[in-house]
């Protein structure tokens, strides 16, 4: 990047107690494929620099994709402080921050036609289970430069690069669309393209027959992509420190009480190495870390970057995400829950009618900060007697998140990656609305 002092002593001359720079240099190359047949393939390079001020006690801030324009960064970051927030942080200074691998050298020397064939050869595996399918599929790489400093002595740069292919699929027949598909993601150029495929597989071969459910109160199991779809966002946005702040979490006041089954723990963690969001520090040059979320049914922290740090009296985690048109904000990175000791065929076994959720569509609606979920099941199974019996349609789940990890009857052994950065297996309850078409 270029050199940020510049930036920094211009906006301390012009005014500003304190500065920060962040710059952001990458690369992408996506290859897309849409109908069964390469689409698209090309390579954007993106470059820009934000700057974070604090005038006057209060906060503002300008981003540019021009970083040797300096004057006017500086001036449109102090233009808008007298309408920013007020500033309840200090920027870091550098700190020791933990040895975390996010670059993978082979994944940026990766060459497209490995890439094509990539994508070609994952939507030919599951056709050959299914030939009527019409597959949209990506595959992509990219690599980018994370640099960081301020007017207090902080400085921090790491690069990152990540890979990343996913399949759909459409089955229509008469007026029945049948939807399928998996991805993986990581730093490194070596995807589970197997465990994609026979995601997929799987997924086809619960679907050969229909089978028709009811309106009832019913156990339902949340496949690991069912979990990722429909209850980890409702779930981790009760642990943002703002939300817990602004009293509109349900989890406010509820630090260090048992909330959840006691066999249920998840912790959010940056510092796996080649995970696709992993990172010495966050977005505010903060040093990352292990934060334990929830430690065996009992809530043990809250995610805060900086600013929210400030106003609610606590440390930050370390939990800043930004882009180069946005002030940080919270989010998790790499989110992990706990396996258990129950394999999906055991779940499967012990339910004599219930469900299987594999996606919900719609499932951010109704009163999310509160941890509701609801929505139609886009792909789903019915359990009869213990076995999966055929697809459903016409079908809705809601529940509440909270609520219903109380009622867990079991957590799954076979734990994995969805996304690249959410870990976890199965999730069975002993109960959740579920309403049919009749």
């Amino acid at each position: 990047m270029p050199d940020p002092e510049p930036i920094l002593a211009a906006a301390r001359r012009a005014g500003a107690q304190q500065a920060e720079v962040f710059h952001l240099a990458g690369e992408e190359t996506p290859v897309r494929f849409e109908a069964n047949r390469l689409k698209e393939l090309n390579s954007r390079h993106s470059s820009g620099v934000a700057l974070r001020v604090i005038a006057n006690g209060r906060i503002g801030f300008a981003s540019s994709t021009r970083p040797g324009d300096v004057d006017d960064l500086v001036a449109a970051a102090l233009e808008t402080a007298p309408f920013g927030p007020e500033a309840r942080l200090d920027f870091p200074g550098t700190a020791e921050a933990p040895g975390v691998e996010t670059y993978d050298p082979p994944t940026e020397a990766l060459a497209v036609d490995e890439m094509v064939h990539t994508g070609q050869s994952l939507i030919d595996a599951v056709r050959a289970a299914e030939p009527e399918l019409v597959c949209d599929a990506s595959v992509r790489r990219s690599v980018q430069t994370v640099t960081l400093a301020n007017s207090n002595g902080g400085r921090f740069s790491y690069r990152s690069s990540g890979y990343s292919a996913w399949v759909n699929g459409t089955l229509i027949r008469g007026t029945d669309m049948l939807f399928v598909g998996d991805a993986d993601a990581s730093c490194r150029a070596h995807l589970d393209l197997k465990g994609m495929e026979s995601t997929v597989k799987r997924q086809l071969d619960y679907c050969r027959r229909n089978a028709v459910t009811r309106t009832a109160e019913l156990p339902v199991i949340f496949t690991a992509i069912g979990v990722a779809e429909a209850l980890a966002g409702p779930l981790t946005i009760a642990f943002s420190g703002r939300m817990v702040h602004q009293a509109q979490s349900p989890l406010a006041g509820c630090l260090g009480k048992e909330m959840y089954d006691t066999r249920f723990s998840m912790y959010d963690d940056a510092t796996i190495s080649f995970r696709p969001a992993a990172r010495p520090v966050d977005d505010e040059g903060v040093p990352s870390r292990r934060i334990p979320l929830i430690e065996k049914g009992v809530v043990r922290a809250f995610l805060y970057d900086l600013q929210t740090a400030g106003l609610a009296g606590a440390e930050t985690t370390g939990s800043a995400e930004r882009s180069l048109t946005s002030q940080p904000s919270i989010s998790t990175t790499t989110l992990m829950l706990e396996t258990g000791d129950t394999t999906f065929a055991e779940m499967v076994r012990g339910v004599k009618e219930g469900l299987v959720v594999e996606e919900l569509m719609g499932a951010g609606q109704g009163n999310v900060m509160g941890g509701d979920f609801s929505g139609n099941v886009l792909l789903g199974y019915k359990i009869e007697n213990g076995e999966i019996v055929g697809r459903v349609k016409d079908t809705m789940v809601a529940g509440n998140v909270h609520e219903a990890l109380r009622r867990l009857v079991a957590i799954g052994s076979e734990g994995r990656w969805v996304g690249g950065s959410l870990f976890t297996s199965p999730l069975w309850f002993d109960r959740l609305a579920v309403s049919a078409k009749a």
